[in-house]
């Protein structure tokens, strides 16, 4: 491939500072990891810049130069003057994207804690990261180490990969340990999502940062409107201004770059729209928010108020019962609610994809109590049976709604809408971006880090969309023709994964 003018400057530069902390991307040489040599760069660019792909690009120079790739599923036996480097990402949404691109990506926080596997798995472990020969594991076949091996060449991930081979986390997984090595290299995607204590806890753990961020984006909240790399000194950053396209322009970037123009108004960005929808279908204006689409991708909100009343509309569509969940309803994972004593259990979870801020879809309740049947979007095998606590929250009231409450287990809320700011770091196919929540922040008049918060809103929403943006103007839901179905989910799943707990007793 052929960088464009400014990410060959960025690449240079990334390649100069890593030459000084001793890699050598040029000659692929390199020198033990060298104290004093801190330091911290930063690649900003809107999107469609080319952050990521230079994010890949440079991930593979340095493992062709020998650098080893550190994630938070495995770490191999740090071999004498290694170096090593961790892609990381603030949320596990975003860590997702990265590997659905091909990236060994992981979590900020998964990176601080690390596995340790029972010695007879460890061998395969080391053998799919080319460090060992091909075991042979007693109660394994052949064709079950296949799979493993197969998956791992696509998606660099050890779990998934023993998951594949048929095996569970607590199988492979005999405790964990908190990282009391300082790290290497340290490149951390959509770095806007940062925090000031974030940054320096990560500058605490490596010696040399790279951090990937979009200035455009929503800054954390509590950081009026500042991002971690605003502080950094002017040779520390590189911008990239070109916006690269597909094989033909993109409509959706256009008008997300169209926001940039400070003279434009609310009213004028939505002309914009009807203009790109009037010559391209790429871009729709929808007077009603299609409930159908909601089922696999949600509405895109300002405000919680909002999300909620969009949540019943929904379920009122489809006539779901108020007690209970109809099979084919979406959630998104709010987190594992487990004690420490239960972080086997969390494994089993996470390794086959219930992170927090994961899609699924409910197929129905399980054979016990407080259990649910759920398909994880996205997952290699996505059918999982596990112990659920299912929050729907109600229009003008503190307390939710729980159709499921099991004591602890994988918390959910539903999946039909979701703010703005929670979308961060995620892509759908087609995206519906409710007009009416950002005309009321246009109205209100807010601004954050001198640029109107409608603006950053909108160019999260629309942004978030891949291939079609739906701008939805009214405050109306278009009522589906065909009931909730799960026909388009694998019809033939796998043993599900089932989560026992239990008290000690």
């Amino acid at each position: 491939m052929i960088f464009s003018d400014d990410q060959a400057v960025a690449y240079d530069a990334i390649s100069e500072a890593l030459k000084s902390a001793g890699v050598d991307l040029d000659n692929g040489t390199l020198l033990p990891q060298s104290a004093g040599s801190d330091q911290v760069m930063a690649i900003l660019g809107k999107a469609g810049s080319g952050k990521t792909m230079l994010l890949a690009k440079l991930a593979e120079a340095l493992a062709e130069a020998g650098v080893e790739t550190v994630s938070g599923d495995y770490e191999s036996k740090k071999r004498k003057d290694q170096r090593t480097l961790a892609i990381l990402a603030p949320t596990n949404k975003a860590a997702s994207v990265l590997r659905n691109q091909g990236v060994p990506a992981t979590t900020i926080h998964r990176i601080l804690y690390t596995p340790m596997y029972d010695p007879e798995y460890e061998k395969i472990a080391e053998w799919l990261n080319g460090n060992g020969d091909r075991p042979e594991i007693e109660g394994l076949t052949d064709m079950a180490l296949d799979r493993a091996f197969a998956f791992f060449q696509t998606n660099k991930s050890i779990p998934g990969a023993l998951a594949m081979a048929g095996l569970r986390g607590s199988d492979f997984i005999v405790g964990w340990k908190r990282r009391d090595e300082p790290l290497d290299i340290g490149f951390i995607d959509e770095s806007s999502m940062l925090d000031d204590r974030q940054l320096d806890d990560l500058k605490e753990i490596f010696t040399t940062l790279i951090l990937f961020g979009d200035p455009a984006q929503l800054a954390p909240v509590g950081q009026s409107g500042s991002m971690a790399f605003d502080k950094l000194p002017e040779g520390r950053l590189q911008m990239l201004s070109r916006v690269h396209r597909q094989e033909q322009d993109n409509p959706i970037l256009d008008l997300a770059h169209a926001l940039a123009d400070d003279s434009l108004t609310f009213e004028g960005f939505e002309r914009m729209i009807e203009q790109a929808a009037a010559r391209d279908d790429r871009v729709v204006v929808a007077q009603r928010v299609q409930a159908s689409a909601m089922a696999r991708a949600p509405v895109l909100v300002w405000r919680n108020a909002t999300r909620i009343r969009l949540i019943h509309a929904f379920r009122n569509a489809y006539q779901a019962p108020a007690e209970m969940l109809l099979p084919g309803e979406p959630l998104i994972c709010d987190g594992i609610e487990l004690p420490m004593k239960h972080r086997k259990k969390r494994v089993d979870l996470e390794a086959r994809g219930l992170i927090k801020g994961a899609q699924v879809v409910f197929l129905g309740v399980g054979r016990k109590p407080g259990f649910s049947r759920l398909h994880v979007l996205g997952a290699p095998d996505p059918q999982v049976s596990a112990a659920t606590i299912i929050k729907i929250e109600m229009p003008g009231e503190e307390e939710p709604f729980i159709p499921s409450a099991a004591r602890m287990g994988a918390a959910f809320v539903h999946g039909a809408a979701c703010t703005i700011h929670k979308a961060q770091g995620s892509q759908w196919d087609e995206v519906q971006v409710f007009a009416p929540d950002l005309y009321a922040a246009a109205r209100a008049g807010r601004t954050e880090a001198g640029i109107p918060l409608w603006k950053r809103l909108a160019y999260v929403a629309i942004t978030r969309a891949q291939t079609r943006l739906h701008w939805v103007t009214r405050y109306m839901l278009a009522k589906p023709t065909e009931p909730l179905t799960t026909d388009d989910l694998r019809a033939a799943p796998p043993a599900p994964l089932t989560l026992e707990l239990q008290e000690p007793t």
